[in-house]
């Protein structure tokens, strides 16, 4: 069968019969004139397209990604997973916050900050974790400093709450350190809530692609969010939601979402 380029065109330079019948290997480089022409002659009689043959039956008919589903994490005890309409609502929220940030980041950054607030140095991680936790917890992390009156609060005490004029300020260099002063903080500590809050406005300023060390640190994120979940004796705990949905955060940016 001749192909629609000899159709259109004589072969200037044809092949030797004596060629045609031996073997020839079309992914490796010709070793003569000869193989090569046959090469060329062959790859034009392949079609432009190739359609995979799948047959409709063999494939499930209700397919579903649970957004928990991230490598190495401790599987949640029965009843302490949320349900996929849930991690459907929250990666949309979260979906929108990001959104959200990207396009008011240049009128955030551009607002005045009050005098109290001393954002610290890149290099200085006990300065970031007393900015974002408190000193308060850093020094205990027990106390519940989200019970204390909310007048007069000293922030330095409590911990600056992640504010748009703050995070917006943040580049991508700083928002990878900061999360991953946090979250090596909580590798040693239990969850608070001024964890929480910091550890989600900084997933929200993320950029994706991911560069590999931001895969490891929430990944790491994920396994000590699932471990700590694993030792939760009530699914009344205040502390599940905020696990679940950190974990289901990462696995938005490990592709592993809905």
């Amino acid at each position: 069968m001749k192909s629609d380029v000899e159709e259109l065109m004589p072969r200037l330079l044809p092949v030797e019969l004596r060629y045609i019948n031996d073997e020839l290997d079309l992914n490796g480089p010709p070793r003569n004139p000869q193989e090569y022409l046959r090469q060329v002659l062959e790859a034009s009689m392949c079609p432009d397209v190739v359609v995979a043959q799948i047959d409709p039956k063999k494939l499930t008919k209700k397919q579903t990604v649970n957004a928990l589903q991230v490598p190495s994490c401790h599987s949640a005890p029965k009843g302490f997973s949320p349900s996929l309409s849930w991690q459907q609502k929250q990666v949309s929220t979260f979906s929108d916050v990001r959104q959200s940030i990207t396009k008011t980041r240049i009128h955030w950054s551009s607002q005045s900050l009050d005098n109290n607030v001393l954002m610290p140095k890149i290099t200085d991680e006990e300065g970031w974790r007393t900015f974002c936790l408190g000193r308060k917890v850093c020094l205990d992390p027990s106390i519940n400093t989200d019970a204390e009156p909310a007048l007069e609060l000293d922030y330095s005490q409590v911990g600056f709450p992640p504010f748009l004029s703050i995070v917006s300020r943040l580049n991508q260099s700083t928002v990878l350190i900061v999360l991953d002063i946090l979250i090596h903080w909580f590798e040693e500590n239990d969850f608070v809530p001024q964890l929480g809050r910091w550890l989600y406005a900084l997933l929200a300023c993320l950029e994706k692609p991911l560069i590999p060390e931001a895969h490891s640190s929430i990944r790491q994120l994920a396994r000590r969010c699932s471990q700590l979940r694993s030792t939760l004796e009530s699914q009344d705990d205040e502390k599940l939601p905020a696990l679940n949905l950190l974990i289901c955060l990462v696995a938005y940016f490990e592709q592993r979402d809905l």
